[in-house]
């Protein structure tokens, strides 16, 4: 994720974006068309509807509003009773893990990238909503390449490819459908956690 960014670059070999190599991009350009969402969240102590459109110039509250949709946070925003103008406390601790998460993906997706990475950004809510953001994600993932970064096996089933690492080292890779017939990592991962939701 922080390659692609260009947070730093890689020391060997190339990453390729539309076959050209990311190092020839110029970095503003390439920066501003990935929505990235951090693993760790960082929100600022400024109303909600501030930090979903943070980074994005000018933008109106009616995509403010489908951002928080699409992020499946616009329900609880309705709750607060000042909406979208609610001010967050420091580094938002007026809100749970998952609606800080569903804030970071608000303002990745309001961007409407090239380049989509979710790292590990569902880890903090529930099955339930990781569906439901993952459904409206669907829509949005069309027009854009797409990372999911994630431990949980449900994260990554609208992949078309699938890499499982083990140690920083692929020990393998396909679509979901082949994963689960090698009966390999991935199948078992896929049973524990299929177990666990069924417990829930």
């Amino acid at each position: 994720a922080n390659i692609i960014c260009r947070l730093y670059d890689v020391t060997s070999g190339v990453v390729l974006v539309d076959g050209e190599d990311i190092r020839n991009y110029n970095i503003k350009h390439l920066r501003q068309s990935i929505g990235y969402v951090p693993q760790d969240v960082f929100l600022f102590s400024d109303t909600i509807g501030n930090n979903i459109g943070f980074g994005n110039g000018a933008v109106e509250l009616e995509q403010i509003i489908q951002a928080a949709r699409d992020s499946d946070l616009y329900h609880n925003v309705s709750q607060f009773p000042e909406g979208f103008e609610t001010v967050l406390g420091e580094r938002g601790i007026t809100l749970s893990g998952g609606q800080k998460q569903r804030v970071s993906i608000a303002r990745a997706i309001i961007r409407e990238p090239k380049i989509l990475i979710l790292d590990d950004s569902l880890s903090a809510v529930d099955t339930k909503t990781e569906n439901t953001i993952l459904g409206n994600l669907q829509r949005i993932m069309k027009d854009c390449t797409t990372m999911i970064i994630s431990h949980r096996v449900s994260s990554a089933k609208l992949a078309d490819h699938i890499l499982v690492l083990d140690g920083g080292q692929i020990i393998e890779q396909g679509t979901e459908e082949d994963l689960l017939a090698k009966n390999g990592v991935y199948r078992e991962l896929y049973e524990k956690q299929l177990q666990v939701d069924e417990l829930a």
